[in-house]
């Protein structure tokens, strides 16, 4: 598997090598829900051997990474935001790709070349994925609503979810708790701060489900 892994990186990455620069390089208006050009657009499919890997190596829902990858890139693995968010998952280097190469002991953060290889971006944002889980959001019982919350912290920062309930995380998280998945999803749409954050929500959930 891991050679099956690495040689279908080194192959894609060979194919985008290629193009001209300017095709490799699909620019968003807003950080998420980037629309990717039709001729760059791969079905989840074409991943799929990535986010299995990634999710059984994690603990993740592998249809969750999959969701996120068709809102964020449209399967674009060379998408690059206005705010420098990289690759299938939208790996902005200095944030979330740092944090992730802190809690795995490393230094510094990842390169774009990383996070435009379809392999390592799966891989970074999928671990992404699981310290939110494990940390800020540890503690919400319900699955669906701990999807529910994941994809808006992927999106707009766990604390920011938070805060929406209570400056006291443990609080927060009880007040999540008293909630259904349904009344969750309702309390985002009304009470976020982020205005894109129920349409993030929205739009992960429907792909989540067309799965």
């Amino acid at each position: 598997m891991k050679i099956k892994y690495l040689v279908l990186s080194a192959l894609f990455l060979a194919g985008c090598a290629s193009e001209p620069p300017r095709q490799q390089i699909a620019q968003q208006k807003y950080t998420p829900l980037i629309e990717a050009p039709p001729s760059k657009v791969l079905t989840n499919d074409n991943w799929s051997i990535f986010t299995e890997d990634a999710a059984s190596h994690y603990g993740v829902d592998q249809r969750l990474i999959s969701a996120i990858i068709s809102v964020e890139s449209g399967g674009n693995p060379n998408a690059v935001s206005r705010s420098d968010a990289v690759g299938l998952m939208q790996i902005k280097a200095s944030t979330a790709g740092r944090e992730v190469y802190r809690a795995q002991g490393k230094h510094g953060e990842p390169s774009r070349r990383d996070l435009k290889d379809p392999a390592r971006n799966i891989e970074i944002g999928t671990a992404y994925i699981r310290i939110l889980q494990k940390t800020m959001l540890s503690g919400i019982h319900n699955p669906v609503t701990m999807r529910y919350a994941t994809i808006v912290s992927y999106s707009n920062g766990a604390g920011a979810l938070l805060r929406t309930f209570s400056s006291d995380r443990e609080r927060a998280i009880a007040m999540i708790n008293d909630m259904t998945p349904q009344q969750f999803y309702r309390y985002i749409e009304r009470k976020h701060p982020a205005s894109q954050a129920p349409r993030y929500l929205w739009k992960v959930t429907n792909a989540y489900q067309d799965s």
